[in-house]
């Protein structure tokens, strides 16, 4: 996933730059809000995420959300010390989709990125219809969970479907191993991994396409779509 981070502290930006990339994301730095405004025109490469700090050289944070809102409905997370639940409130009054305070997690705060992220249609995955989601030569039917591979029906279990559907719905974004044991089987990760492991292998089997699933090591997954 492509990701613009607006950060005037260079120092910070580097750390968090780091981190993020570590965990699959391709990452674009703004220092300024002038810098984050020209980043979104409709020409550009587009953005999955906008992570928002709001002490800006340039600009009020706020008021630069206001003008992304107007320019793109990319997901804004908005990043800041400030954590009264008036700038909360004012930040989600004018578009932000989550709201961070410093220090923060970065465990947390990969889990709001994603959590935003998947409110949003697929750039990757074309829709197929009502509750279709087509990947090249897979159509994935969310409501009937059918699965097919150029027409042909696959039968996958409960477990193997709805780990299908989670990373078939943000193509490219790598989804940690922590994260999917805790969506797809609502539990911890401790002695689930190989659970995990074992699903993957089966699905890559079943659909025949094993560059479909990429392992990120260290990480976790993501769903590499076909051309």
């Amino acid at each position: 996933m492509r990701l613009l981070l607006v950060e005037d502290d260079n120092h910070v930006a580097a750390a968090l730059s780091a981190v993020l990339k570590r965990h699959g994301f391709d990452v674009t730095h703004a220092r300024s809000g002038e810098e984050a405004l020209q980043a979104l025109v409709p020409e550009g490469p587009g953005f999955g995420v906008v992570l928002l700090d709001l002490g800006l050289p340039d600009q009020d944070g706020y008021e630069v959300c206001g003008k992304i809102r107007k320019r793109t409905a990319t997901p804004v997370i908005m990043v800041t010390a400030r954590s009264d639940v008036r700038s909360r409130i004012h930040g989600l009054n004018l578009g932000a989709d989550d709201y961070v305070v410093k220090p923060y997690d970065i465990g947390e705060l990969l889990a709001r990125i994603h959590a935003v992220s998947r409110r949003t249609v697929p750039e990757d995955a074309a829709a197929a219809g009502d509750g279709e989601l087509l990947l090249g030569p897979v159509r994935i039917e969310l409501p009937t969970r059918r699965v097919t591979v150029e027409g042909a029906v696959v039968q996958l279990t409960r477990k193997e479907f709805d780990l299908l559907a989670l990373l078939a719905q943000r193509p490219g974004v790598v989804f940690r191993r922590e994260q999917i044991i805790s969506e797809v089987w609502r539990t911890s990760w401790e002695g689930t991994g190989r659970t995990l492991e074992v699903h993957v292998a089966s699905l890559r089997a079943k659909l025949r396409m094993p560059a479909l699933i990429e392992t990120v090591r260290g990480v976790g997954y993501r769903l590499v779509a076909p051309a």
